[in-house]
């Protein structure tokens, strides 16, 4: 019998490894991740986005572009701010420069501030945000729940949820408003022609950023400092002239808290 030569095979197989255990293991749990990513794009895609633009008949008339105010209505001058609820520029004016604008401006009595709603189509929860900012309006709550939806933006913005009237149902609570009220109005889309109102508004007077600011005769865009605010103010003070009587005491006070439509014939 010839000798078997080196590398000639002794005719026994060579059995085939079964995959490492943990090797196994790594494609289950990748299976895994990749169905419950695949479900969870399926459920995204079957909720109601909650914050669409809202379609309104372009004949209906819009009532009067209002505003939220705050600050004596003689003040020598007049500020209007157009925002966006969702707009992280407008929350950072919010943060940076809306505190010493209340407190040094119009407590002080020099400016009466007035907030109107410029939604931008790219934020899909800033309807129904502007939509719950006016239901807190008829029970004298703007203010404070428009500093709520600033303060906590990233709870509810388009980027958290699709669904925001659960929080938005939370911070009326916050604020002490009378609940079912606000829910009553806030499903009845009560306000969504003065918000419309408000857009026109903006657009009418060459708003094209949030935030935008008509500071006396003069529009400026963006989120500004303190200082360049009030340089503003010092030129729209200048221009309006002297004061026969500076707006102080009672006069001063009158309306830092509280909400009051603008009436007509001012910004």
């Amino acid at each position: 019998m010839a000798k078997q030569t080196q590398g000639q095979s002794s005719g026994k197989q060579k059995s085939v490894k079964p995959a490492p255990r943990n090797q196994k293991g790594l494609y289950t749990v990748l299976g895994l991740i990749a169905a419950g990513f695949a479900g969870f794009l399926i459920y995204q895609a079957s909720q109601p986005t909650g914050g669409e633009a809202v379609k309104i008949d372009p004949g209906t008339p819009l009532p009067e572009a209002a505003g939220y105010s705050i600050g004596p209505v003689d003040a020598p001058v007049k500020v209007v701010e157009f925002a966006d609820f969702e707009c992280p520029a407008c929350a950072q004016f919010f943060t940076l420069t809306e505190p010493d604008v209340r407190k040094r401006l119009v407590e002080t009595g020099q400016v009466r501030y007035t907030f109107m709603d410029f939604p931008l189509p790219m934020h899909p929860n800033t309807w129904p945000a502007s939509n719950a900012a006016a239901c807190a309006n008829e029970q004298g709550k703007f203010w404070e729940y428009h500093d709520l939806l600033f303060q906590l933006q990233d709870q509810w913005n388009g980027f958290a949820t699709r669904r925001p009237a659960g929080k938005f149902k939370e911070f009326a609570q916050q604020v002490g408003l009378d609940v079912g009220q606000w829910e009553s109005c806030f499903d009845d889309q009560k306000y969504n022609l003065n918000i419309k109102a408000h857009e026109q508004e903006a657009v009418r007077r060459g708003a094209g950023q949030t935030p935008t600011f008509i500071i006396g005769s003069r529009r400026v865009p963006g989120s500004i400092s303190f200082d360049k605010f009030k340089a503003y103010v010092d030129t729209a003070l200048a221009e309006a002239g002297p004061l026969t009587q500076p707006p102080t005491g009672d006069t001063a006070k009158s309306l830092p808290a509280g909400v009051v439509p603008e009436k007509k014939g001012t910004p």
